[in-house]
C-alpha cells in the first residue's frame, strides 16, 4: 500500500465535486425541516382550534397539513439517502485508490443511485409546494 502524493492529490481533487454536492444536499435538507417545521407548528395551532371549537374548513387545512408533511418526509428521507450514498461514493473513491481495488462500478452505481435519489426528493418538494399553494388558493376563495 504505498500512495503517492500526487496521487492523493488527483483523489482529493476528484472528490471534491461530490463534497460540494453534499453542501448543497445539506442545504436541500434545511429548506425541507424548515417546511416541515412550519407545517408541524400550523397543525398544532389547528388541533388546539378543533378542541374546542368546531370549524369544518380548519380540519380541511389540517387534512392538506397531513399530506404536506407526508411528502416533505419522504423528500427528507430521499434527500438524506442521497447524502449517504455520496459520502459511500468519497469513500470509495479513496479506498478504491489506496488498497488498488477496481470500485469504479461501484461508485458510479452509487452516484446514479444518489443523483435518482436527489431527482425524487426535489419531486417529493414540488408536488407539497404545488399542494400549498393550491390550499392558499382555495383560502383566498373562501375569505372572499
Amino acid at each position: 500500500m504505498n500512495i503517492d502524493l500526487g496521487d492523493i492529490g488527483q483523489l482529493i481533487h476528484l472528490a471534491i465535486a461530490p463534497a460540494f454536492l453534499l453542501a448543497g444536499i445539506g442545504t436541500n435538507l434545511m429548506v425541507l425541516t424548515n417546511r416541515l417545521a412550519r407545517i408541524i407548528d400550523r397543525s398544532r395551532v389547528l388541533e388546539d382550534r378543533l378542541s374546542s371549537d368546531e370549524h369544518e374548513h380548519d380540519r380541511v387545512e389540517l387534512e392538506t397539513l397531513y399530506e404536506r408533511s407526508h411528502l416533505i418526509n419522504r423528500a427528507i428521507t430521499l434527500s438524506t439517502s442521497c447524502g449517504l450514498l455520496i459520502c459511500v461514493v468519497i469513500a470509495a473513491l479513496f479506498l478504491g485508490d489506496a488498497l488498488n481495488l477496481a470500485l469504479s462500478k461501484i461508485i458510479a452505481g452509487c452516484f446514479v443511485l444518489a443523483m435518482l435519489a436527489l431527482i425524487g426528493s426535489f419531486v417529493f418538494l414540488l408536488r407539497e409546494i404545488f399542494i400549498a399553494t393550491d390550499s392558499l388558493a382555495r383560502r383566498a376563495k373562501m375569505v372572499k
